[in-house]
């Protein structure tokens, strides 16, 4: 059984991940960073519009990515998914998130979206940005 990466349950129906779920996946992106690219291939992300306009309307003055990679198991195979996480970003260039535990976004704090798929496989072949 197959599963593309946005099957993959989220903890509410906007696409947002919980700060947990983010703070993973970036300590692994960082941690892999070095060696990951070597072995992997990801080229882009493919942001749907609809996806953005959420960060947007946080009243965010612009939008941060943060890079990471979730770990998950495919067909009893484990596998490495690259994932750009974005945040509302406010006038003072601070990310539009709060926590005071640092390990779970306070109510009143922003969200941390993961609505991206990566290149590959979800690529215009076409393209001359895909090419090699």
């Amino acid at each position: 059984m197959s599963t593309k990466p946005n099957d993959i349950p989220k903890p509410n129906p906007r696409n947002t991940i919980s700060l947990k779920i983010a703070k993973d996946w970036a300590k692994r992106w960082r941690k892999l960073e070095s060696s990951y690219n070597n072995y992997n291939d990801c080229r882009a992300f493919n942001i749907p519009l609809k996806d953005l306009q959420e960060v947007i309307d946080e009243g965010a003055a612009s939008v941060r990515a943060y890079i990471g990679v979730e770990k998950t198991m495919v067909d009893g195979e484990k596998v490495y998914i690259e994932k750009l996480m974005m945040v509302g970003v406010d006038k003072n260039g601070k990310d539009m998130i709060s926590s005071k535990d640092g390990l779970t976004l306070d109510d009143e704090g922003g969200n941390i979206y993961d609505f991206s798929e990566p290149c590959p496989n979800v690529c215009d072949e076409e393209s001359p940005l895909n090419g090699g």
